[in-house]
């Protein structure tokens, strides 16, 4: 028995250093130098070696009782939902506490983790418009970006042609996504899956497309610069530039650069809450409802009478009206726009945070996006191993939590308390008349 567990250990310990010596050797093993390359195998043997290690060391742990008692806790993470019981306590302080921290935080964080505060927020808005249409209606959708950057842009080409500010965009930009996101839904109203995958795919492409050639409107690869935003006609910048007055002079303080980070942080954060809210809320209306029967079984959705057409245009364009919405901020963020900033990599990510965060769960996409925005960050002083790293992140999680980090909750219903006659005629029963 035990000749045959060592053998079993040998034929994966030697499987394991083979894939990843494949894996690793072309990435690591080989540095490029011009036209030329220079051998660094070694690195790649190393690594190799280390995961072929760590595979055995955990084959030997899952082989005690320890190991299966967690391995067993590990596969039972993932199945089925959480059923609220109604005895749960409301966590109304806990909120309240992550509110006011929020206030508070550009007030006590510098300029470098503010922007990546910022930068953190934007994401979530991304993931939550996302999580409408692939975790709560089931439609994958891979061009996300667009809508993105249709919100980005319309800042940057409305400041230029049609004199827009901040404040107008943030109003005009959920209808104008919206809009794109229904003439993206009428066309695969009857599509499912992998086809509907593709066709998403294909319309980001062709906004970006059409951003990156239409020189003469968009600039093309150059991109388009951004206004500065105005708070009542009150500036942010050291002069005034766009006829108002500047911020400092109006109060009588010394000017500062954070002070506009400080209100798109502010700003940002109040419209997240309010995204949040708002999505919560539709979760338990009847629409939220005929989002997840038709992610369940759409012909079973269909034969109960749900307006499949409308549930899926409702969830195309409240998706990408918030999707609109972010691309705003990160337009008045960053101060300039150019299509790079607008590829499937970044449609791509969104994805990887309402799946790593949990399918419909408002919670885990939150905590995915803050995760997958700041750990870059932390792992800037390994950039040649980011992306390693990150990989292997993603398949850790999806074999410890394939449903993601949070698990959905689905709130309880409970009869009526109030006394029925059961002598009365059935026609009579309140139950029934309701």
């Amino acid at each position: 028995m035990e000749t045959t567990r060592l053998l079993t250990l040998a034929k994966q310990a030697l499987l394991t250093f083979t894939v990843s010596l494949i894996l690793f050797a072309p990435i690591s093993g080989l540095v490029l130098e011009g036209f030329s390359f220079r051998n660094e195998l070694t690195r790649a043997v190393l690594l190799a070696a280390v995961v072929a290690a760590g595979r055995v060391a955990l084959s030997l742990v899952g082989m005690t009782a320890i190991g299966r008692k967690i391995a067993s806790k590990v596969a039972g993470n993932g199945n089925g939902v959480t059923v609220m019981t109604g005895t749960e306590k409301s966590p109304v302080v806990i909120l309240v506490l992550i509110f006011l921290a929020g206030l508070a935080l550009p007030f006590f964080a510098d300029k470098y983790f503010l922007g990546i505060a910022i930068l953190a927020l934007i994401y979530c808005l991304l993931g939550l418009g996302l999580n409408i249409v692939v975790g709560l209606a089931g439609l994958l959708d891979l061009g996300f970006v667009a809508f993105y950057a249709v919100g980005a842009y319309l800042l940057a080409l409305g400041a230029q042609y049609l004199g827009l500010g901040f404040w107008s965009a943030l109003i005009i930009a959920p209808f104008l996504a919206g809009l794109c996101g229904m003439i993206l839904a009428f066309p695969v109203l009857k599509m499912h899956g992998d086809y509907l995958a593709i066709v998403t795919l294909g319309f980001g492409e062709i906004i970006r497309l059409v951003l990156n050639n239409w020189l003469e409107f968009t600039g093309g690869p150059n991109g388009a610069s951004v206004p500065p935003p105005t708070l009542f006609g009150l500036e942010f910048t050291r002069t005034a530039k766009q006829g108002g007055v500047p911020l400092h002079d109006y109060f009588g303080i010394p000017y500062s650069a954070d002070y506009k980070f400080w209100f798109i942080y502010l700003v940002l954060f109040l419209v997240v809450c309010l995204v949040v809210y708002a999505v919560e809320r539709l979760r338990m209306m009847p629409l939220g409802r005929m989002w997840e029967a038709l992610r369940e079984d759409e012909i079973a959705c269909r034969s109960l009478g749900v307006n499949h057409v409308f549930t899926k245009l409702t969830a195309f364009m409240l998706g990408a009206s918030t999707g609109g919405l972010a691309g705003v901020f990160f337009a008045v963020h960053q101060g300039f726009v150019n299509p790079t900033s607008f590829t499937f990599f970044e449609s791509a990510l969104i994805l990887a945070i309402v799946v790593l965060g949990g399918l419909g769960s408002t919670v885990g996409v939150i905590a995915a996006a803050l995760v997958l925005t700041i750990l870059p960050e932390l792992l800037r002083d390994f950039a040649e191993y980011r992306v390693l790293v990150f990989g292997v992140l993603m398949v850790v999680m999806m074999i410890w939590k394939p449903r993601g980090l949070v698990r959905i909750q689905r709130p309880a219903f409970f009869p009526s308390s109030e006394p029925r006659d059961d002598t009365a005629p059935l026609s009579a029963s309140p139950e029934v008349a309701r």
